[in-house]
C-alpha cells in the first residue's frame, strides 16, 4: 500500500525557476523510515531532499531531515530555506512570532527570519556556531593538486565546520574560481580521507551584483558540483570573518555561485561586529503536488 505526500521541488536563492539550487521538499514525512527517505532522495537525484516532520522539542515549528543521494547531513543552507518557503506557501506552518520561524534538525534549532520586499519573500537562516580548524599544509597542497589551480597566499584554506564540514579555500579572483576543473575522483578519495562534506572556493568579484564567486563540490555525496550552497557560503563568511578578511564592525553583501552549471543564484550574507552570520535569499516553488512511497 502507498501513501501520498505533499511534495515540491524549490528553487532557492532565485526568483526566477530553475536557476539557484532546486531542492525536493516532502511535507508530512513522520512515517517515512529513514532507508525511504534515503531512498527518496536518491531517487530526486538532486543535491539535497529535505523531509518535513513534526518537532520533538515544543520550541520549534517543525523537524527537518536532510539527505544527499548518498548519505544524511546534520544541517545544510538550501534545504533549510526551500523548506521554510514550502511550509508557508501551503499553510502547513504559521509562524508563532511574526517574522520568525524555528526549525529542528539533527544539529539543534535554527532560527530563520522571513520579510516581505516589493512583493518578494526573503528568508533567512542565522548560522550555527563555526568551528575552524587551519588544513595542513601537505593537504593545501593536495588540494591545490585536486583542484588545479593555485590558492590564495594571504590566507591558507581551513575546515570550517557548521554541521557539514568544508574545506574553505580563497582564490586570486572569479576568473580563478570560474576557471576550475577538478579531478572529482581523486577529490571524492580526499573527502573521505579528512571526513569532510566538501570543499567551497571564492574569488573576488569585480561586479556590482555580488562582491565574491563561490563554487561548492562534493562528490563523496554524490553531488560533483552543487548549484548554490547556503552552508558553503555561510563557512566562507566565517572564514573571511575569522581571517579578517571583513570590516570588523560587521557588512552585508552578496555572493554570486551557480554560473558554470547553468543555476545563477544570488546569496545574501550578512555578517554583524560580534561574528554572527545570516544567510538567505529568495525562493520559488517549480514542481507543486504529491510523492507516492
Amino acid at each position: 500500500m502507498t501513501t501520498a505526500y505533499g511534495y515540491k521541488v524549490v528553487d532557492v536563492f532565485t526568483h526566477e525557476p530553475f536557476l539557484g539550487n532546486p531542492v525536493a521538499v516532502v511535507l508530512n514525512a513522520d512515517d517515512l523510515t529513514t532507508e525511504a527517505m534515503q531512498d527518496i532522495a536518491n531517487w530526486t537525484n538532486l543535491s539535497e531532499t529535505a523531509f518535513v516532520l513534526q518537532p520533538t522539542t515544543a520550541e520549534a515549528d517543525y523537524r527537518l531531515r536532510i539527505f544527499t543521494p548518498r548519505s544524511e547531513l546534520p544541517f545544510a543552507g538550501h534545504p533549510t530555506l526551500g523548506s521554510a518557503h514550502a511550509v508557508l506557501e501551503t499553510g502547513l506552518i504559521t509562524p508563532r512570532r511574526e517574522g520568525r520561524l524555528t526549525q529542528e534538525c539533527l544539529i539543534g534549532r535554527v532560527e530563520l527570519s522571513v520579510a516581505e520586499q516589493d512583493g518578494n519573500r526573503y528568508l533567512a537562516f542565522a548560522l550555527p556556531p563555526a568551528t575552524i580548524e587551519p588544513l595542513p599544509t601537505p593537504d593545501s597542497a593536495e588540494l591545490e593538486l585536486i583542484l588545479g589551480g593555485k590558492t590564495s597566499t594571504r590566507c591558507e584554506p581551513a575546515i570550517v565546520n557548521v554541521g557539514p564540514r568544508w574545506v574553505i579555500a580563497d582564490l586570486s579572483d572569479a576568473a580563478a574560481v570560474l576557471d576550475l576543473r577538478p579531478d572529482l575522483t581523486r577529490l571524492a578519495a580526499f573527502e573521505r580521507r579528512l571526513g569532510i562534506t566538501g570543499v567551497t572556493v571564492f574569488g573576488a568579484r569585480d561586479h556590482e551584483d555580488a562582491a565574491i564567486e563561490v563554487r561548492t563540490f562534493a562528490p563523496s555525496c554524490g553531488v560533483p558540483e552543487d548549484p548554490v550552497c547556503g552552508s558553503g557560503n555561510g563557512s566562507v563568511a566565517a572564514f573571511r570573518w575569522e581571517r579578517g578578511l571583513l570590516p570588523p564592525q560587521g557588512v552585508e553583501y552578496v555572493a554570486h555561485q551557480g554560473r558554470r552549471v547553468g543555476r545563477d543564484g544570488l546569496v545574501r550574507v550578512s555578517v554583524d561586529a560580534h561574528g554572527g552570520i545570516r544567510v538567505g535569499g529568495e525562493c520559488v516553488t517549480c514542481v507543486d503536488g504529491s510523492l507516492r512511497a
